[in-house]
């Protein structure tokens, strides 16, 4: 049986994990859970799953459901408890479906406990993707994508030589607003911007993909993964999130991966690699979809692209701040403090107050990061 840690267990590619896993629950064993507030669904989850080891936030939530536990399961919380899941759970895979900038510590301490990483975490690999990269590749781990896109191009380049590589084509939805012109974005609301024509995913991946932020960072963390230059990296839109992403190759063949959107499959893939497994979602029927569309990008639309390409670029802590400004910019906007073109605003504006540190080690990193939350924080829109 393949022992699991699912860090970020309550969240929706946590819970989608759960859900293959529950599935053939004989080939697979719960090790450790980590959530964040959500303790109810947590219990829940720890009743279903019995795992060694779970995770909370906060010392006052552990201490209100330790006693609401089964039997030999021990709870551990803050940032120290998420890493000892991550690395102390005896897990041989890893998920980690953490939002966030939370996921680099956890994520460099599975790979140091040699667990395979089946990453959801877009902001691992952004903030410090030369540091992560590095790491699995000295200690010989695995790190398998589970975002959509990032499986898509993984099972297109499987048994490809990558000088044979031309391109990397990753696919957007286009988001809850991608008939809207920029001037039919003022005054949006939150209840707007979370209505995703698509997906179901958490609020604030939902958000980002109204902006393209999280197309943003999907491309830095494509940089990382598969060793692209940023100027072989292209994104369009596709709306009906069919075609997860494409690789073109020197020969001009255009290899993709398609499927309707469910983020079980590449979950799933993730979890059974090499193998394929039957799937719990609904088999793509090319004929009843009648037709395919994709549009070019717009990066005057959408400027947080724009954005996100540039920091990559720029490297080194860049890419950290366009994140942290990013997440705070989103968290500002979900409470109604500003409006939802101001996310884009307070992004540039960070990125333009920072002079970007090459090669940076994890603290530099984690200092950026703090330097720049306050400044999106002290922001005014």
């Amino acid at each position: 049986m393949k022992k699991v840690a699912v860090l970020g267990s309550t969240g929706s590619i946590g819970t989608q994990t759960l859900d293959v896993i529950s599935r053939e629950s004989d080939r697979y064993e719960v090790a450790g859970l980590a959530a964040g507030s959500n303790v109810e669904l947590l219990l829940e989850q720890a009743e279903a799953f019995r795992p060694k080891l779970v995770s909370v936030a906060t010392k006052e939530l552990a201490g209100r459901i330790r006693d609401r536990l089964p039997s030999g399961t021990r709870i551990v919380f803050g940032e120290e408890g998420l890493n000892e899941v991550a690395a102390g759970a005896g897990a041989d895979f890893v998920v980690c479906a953490l939002v966030g900038s939370l996921g680099i510590r956890s994520t460099l301490a599975a790979i140091d406990a040699g667990a395979a990483i089946g990453l959801a975490n877009k902001e691992t690999l952004v903030t410090a993707g030369h540091l992560v990269m590095a790491r699995a590749e000295e200690k010989g781990v695995d790190l398998l994508p589970v975002d959509s896109e990032h499986s898509a191009l993984f099972q297109c380049l499987n048994g490809e030589p990558r000088s044979a590589l031309k391109r990397l084509i990753l696919t957007a939805s286009g988001g809850s607003f991608r008939d809207k012109t920029r001037d039919q974005l003022r005054g949006v609301t939150v209840e707007d911007a979370l209505k995703h024509p698509n997906w179901s995913m958490g609020a604030k991946v939902t958000i980002d993909s109204a902006t393209m932020a999280n197309k943003g960072l999907e491309v830095i963390e494509a940089h990382w993964l598969f060793g692209v230059p940023y100027d072989r990296i292209d994104v369009v839109i596709h709306p009906e999130s069919i075609v997860h992403s494409m690789v073109e190759f020197e020969d001009t063949s255009v290899m993709a991966q398609l499927g309707n959107p469910d983020m079980r499959v590449p979950i799933q893939y993730a979890l059974t690699y090499p193998e394929r497994r039957p799937s719990p979602a609904s088999p793509l029927d090319l004929l009843a979809r009648g037709a395919l569309h994709f549009r070019p990008m717009d990066l005057e639309r959408y400027p947080a692209l724009r954005l996100a390409f540039a920091a990559g670029r720029a490297g080194g802590t860049a890419p950290a701040v366009f994140n942290a400004a990013n997440e705070v910019a989103v968290a500002r906007f979900l409470r109604g403090d500003i409006p939802f073109l101001a996310i884009e605003t307070m992004i540039e504006e960070v990125l333009n107050l920072h002079t970007p540190k090459a090669s940076p080690d994890l603290e530099t990193i984690l200092e950026t990061d703090r330097w720049a939350r306050q400044k999106a924080e002290s922001l005014r829109p």
